[in-house]
């Protein structure tokens, strides 16, 4: 079948001349639809560009955004972080010095028994490494303002654990008898010694210092008052429990000046030397005791005079 023919005529008005022009049908059609669909085509491109930079522009504006509600955040935290640092150290330079002890105190609480000295620990554990330790608590965090939260978190429980470690240590250095608590004469040890009054063997649990009647007798340590009174071969005697175990006991008082549930501290006055009981002569028995057994004050107040 013959493809039908169309014929164009083209005329110029000026001149009058016409010219003719054939041309298939098919042809035309595919021209003119190529111009339809190219002019359609880029309009469609131009429209969905200028949707795409619309949202993308929404996108980014969004982002902007969320970084500076997070950038807040992280001076907020980080200004946190600096002031709680500020703080911590402060408050440990403080706790040092309150952690400071007299010589005497010291070298005596050095020579407390292990199981003495384990129950003024307490607290937690310090770490060792602050900084590893930060990054510890951090491992598991979703970002960086939880690392930040978390060594917060740090620092405030080693403030804590050397808190409680400093107030454990204190108590301890307060309960430790560490002075000598009579002016006197050193007359007997610790230990085993001849028995004044039948000549045979004696075990002796404390110390003898002789001094004057009437001689003031200190505390050694804070504590409680057990006991003040009359108890045998002691006399008029003293019984002092100071915590963590510790305990003295003041022997052959001519007089107490404290009673029985009274707080003293170290070196507030509690009686005066005397002669009752089991004694030759004016002086103060003086003992030291961890849970209740007798040990030898020398070892805590050797230095300490």
């Amino acid at each position: 079948m013959a493809m039908a023919r169309y014929t164009i005529l083209i005329a110029n008005r000026k001149t009058g001349a016409v010219r003719r022009m054939r041309v298939a049908r098919v042809p035309v059609i595919v021209s003119v639809l190529i111009l339809l669909l190219g002019g359609g085509f880029a309009g469609l491109m131009s429209m969905g560009a200028t949707q795409y930079d619309g949202a993308e522009l929404e996108g980014l504006k969004q982002d902007n955004e969320n970084l500076k509600v997070e950038n807040e955040s992280y001076r907020a935290a980080t200004g946190e972080l600096a002031s709680q640092i500020s703080s911590l150290q402060t408050a440990l330079r403080q706790l040092a010095e309150e952690a400071k002890l007299e010589p005497a105190t010291r070298a005596a609480m050095e020579k407390l028994p292990a199981v003495v000295k384990s129950q003024a620990m307490g607290g937690s554990v310090v770490p060792a490494d602050l900084a590893s330790a930060g990054k510890t608590a951090g491992a598991a965090a979703a970002g960086p303002l939880d690392v930040l939260r978390d060594l917060l978190g740090v620092l405030e429980d080693r403030l804590e654990s050397v808190r409680s470690q400093v107030e454990g240590q204190q108590a301890l250095a307060r309960a430790t008898p560490s002075m000598w608590p009579v002016v006197g004469w050193f007359t007997s040890g610790f230990g085993t010694r001849k028995d004044p009054f039948t000549g045979g063997v004696d075990t002796h649990p404390g110390l003898d210092i002789a001094a004057d009647k009437g001689t003031p007798i200190r505390a050694t340590a804070d504590g409680v008052v057990e006991s003040a009174a009359y108890q045998g071969n002691y006399g008029n005697a003293i019984l002092i429990s100071h915590g963590f175990g510790i305990a003295t006991r003041f022997g052959h008082l001519s007089k107490f000046a404290v009673v029985p549930g009274q707080k003293v501290k170290r070196g507030d006055l509690i009686g005066y030397v005397g002669s009752t009981g089991r004694a030759t002569s004016a002086h103060l028995h003086y003992e030291i005791l961890f849970n209740g057994r007798p040990t030898n004050p020398l070892t805590l107040l050797l230095g300490s005079r």
